[in-house]
């Protein structure tokens, strides 16, 4: 343990889980999005729906979505913001089965109608990880640059994302992959220790069988 667990981050609270966790999810959820959010459904689970209005996770959610920071003065204000730059935004409570009891589950339509579903969770001291993309499971942090891919499960696809990255001279931090079934759809997360080049990225929409790629920049 070290003291940022202990103290958590620098932020406008009262609650780094509940507060500074939850903008952080939205946030990370608007860059996945790669636009600005448009439209937004978001559904409290557990803790984040019972005590989550007390303390302001709905408007540190709604904050993050519109791409501010942790410790950004305007986050009490962001329904305010919100309304200002023509997001529209639902919130309610869902029961989303074993979930972390700090998590949220966000559906959201960007600008030019890309869509994207997530579900946050938020593990104490300002931490979070990503638990689910588009109905696929995965694990990651936001602490990262990280490339999100959801495609058909078949031989080659995980060496030829590894390849391009390799010729970028981009590290790879921790790669996780996950399918549905044999042959099915299949999710690869690569967390990295620099950004993506815009032309791996785009080398990576190329490949045969990829679905969809989402890419969190630190930037």
């Amino acid at each position: 343990m070290n003291l940022f667990d202990i103290v958590g981050p620098i932020m406008v609270g009262p609650s780094s889980s509940h507060t500074a966790g939850a903008v952080k999810i939205g946030r990370i959820s608007r860059k996945l999005l790669a636009e600005p959010v448009a439209v937004a459904k978001i559904y409290f689970h557990g803790s984040f729906q019972a005590t989550g209005k007390g303390h302001g996770t709905d408007k540190a959610v709604i904050a993050g979505l519109l791409g501010m920071e942790v410790d950004d003065a305007d986050i009490p204000r962001s329904f305010e913001v919100a309304n200002q730059n023509g997001m529209k935004f639902e919130i309610q409570g869902a029961d989303l089965g074993d979930a972390h009891p700090n998590s949220v589950k966000l559906n959201l339509e960007g600008v030019s109608g890309q869509k994207l579903e997530i579900i946050g969770a938020s593990i104490g001291g300002g931490q979070i990880e990503i638990r689910e993309l588009n109905g696929l499971p995965v694990s990651f942090s936001g602490d990262y640059p990280t490339l999100a891919m959801q495609h058909i499960d078949q031989p080659g696809f995980v060496r030829a994302v590894t390849t391009l990255l390799a010729y970028q001279s981009v590290n790879i931090a921790t790669m996780q992959l996950d399918r549905a079934k044999r042959g099915g759809n299949a999710v690869l997360i690569v967390e990295c220790d620099q950004e993506v080049p815009r032309e791996a990225i785009e080398a990576v929409q190329q490949l045969q069988g990829l679905l969809k790629v989402n890419y969190l920049s630190l930037l």
